[in-house]
């Protein structure tokens, strides 16, 4: 990409406004949050795939937004880690434009399996009888990959035409991370287009998600609404909520950020939200949204259990074939 842009080979991340003993303190707290939304997301993805009991649509859209997490925090972590603690800010041109891309490619994936995982819920509750002929592991695997293509190829075009800017005001880009926005605010070439095409696709990706899952809720309400016990009400309403709250938060960040026409004049108000979708979020989904589900603790004690038999049992035979041993050299 280096090729197609001579006027700039690498940009300066001014980050946060602070001195180096704050930012080091901060970087202690972001490190610890990112080993923790690892470790968190990890094991999530491990439990459903160690457990046939877990092998359900919901837990499929589940694991996979755990890997898309981890994904996620990933491309921003590495180098917003580096950059606090060492106090180089510097981020070639390349590794910009990868990071831009990756981070709008995972970001509009994540929010159509958001949007797939309300379908899922408007199946269960709404079709039960029908369900597992809607939600097949055939059907399931389609939807996941159509959200994976529908991000790739509404996520490239931009990209490719913010790589082709010429910069020539500045190279420090007022954020911890290569984000569009301010990007867009160092080139000196005509604009218009990209933040014009910006604004459209941001709209259809999370408005539209916002209003397909609107529909899905609406409907999942009216249904449980009309469930006969208390108990059976309670219960679908909190297998739906922890989903509708993801999916509010990061839709009403997310509008917030890039959902306007123009941001030349919010771009310092955009820092907070971002350490949330790309720092704060990872580390709290996997137990404010998945670990609270009891199927999921069930399975995580049974894993638990097993692994500590085993280590027993290894345990005991490594003592006893050492006692052996031991006896036949007497």
């Amino acid at each position: 990409m280096e090729t197609l842009n001579r006027t700039v080979t690498e940009f300066i991340l001014l980050g946060f406004s602070m001195g180096h003993q704050e930012e080091i303190l901060l970087a202690v707290l972001f490190l610890a949050m990112y080993i923790t939304s690892l470790a968190g997301n990890i094991l999530i993805f491990c439990i459903v795939l160690g457990n046939t009991q877990l092998h359900t649509p919901m837990y499929f859209f589940l694991s996979n937004f755990s890997i898309l997490d981890i994904m996620f925090t990933s491309v921003i972590s590495p180098q917003l880690l580096w950059n606090l603690f060492s106090g180089d800010k510097s981020i070639s041109f390349s590794a910009c434009m990868a990071q831009l891309y990756f981070y709008f490619l995972l970001g509009t994936v994540e929010f159509f399996f958001l949007t797939s995982m309300s379908y899922d819920r408007y199946a269960a509750i709404c079709k039960p009888l029908h369900y597992h002929t809607i939600m097949s592991s055939e059907v399931c695997a389609k939807i996941g990959l159509a959200c994976w293509l529908c991000g790739f190829l509404s996520v490239l075009c931009p990209i490719i035409q913010i790589s082709r800017l010429s910069f020539c005001k500045s190279n420090s880009i007022n954020h911890f991370f290569c984000d569009s926005g301010p990007l867009l605010e160092l080139s000196c070439s005509n604009i218009r287009f990209i933040e014009l095409m910006d604004f459209m696709l941001s709209s259809v990706v999370i408005v539209g998600s916002a209003i397909l899952t609107l529909i899905s809720y609406s409907c999942i309400i009216s249904t449980i609404l009309l469930i006969p016990t208390t108990s059976s009400r309670k219960k679908a309403f909190d297998t739906c909520a922890t989903h509708l709250t993801l999916i509010s938060i990061s839709c009403g960040i997310s509008i917030f950020t890039y959902v306007t026409p123009s941001q030349k004049e919010t771009l310092n108000a955009h820092k907070v939200p971002a350490i949330l979708t790309t720092t704060v979020c990872p580390f709290l989904n996997p137990f404010l949204f998945t670990l609270k589900n009891e199927s999921v603790r069930d399975a995580l004690r049974k894993t638990v259990r097993k692994t500590r038999d085993i280590i027993i049992e290894c345990f005991l035979t490594t003592r006893k074939g050492n006692t052996v041993v031991l006896g036949e050299s007497h």
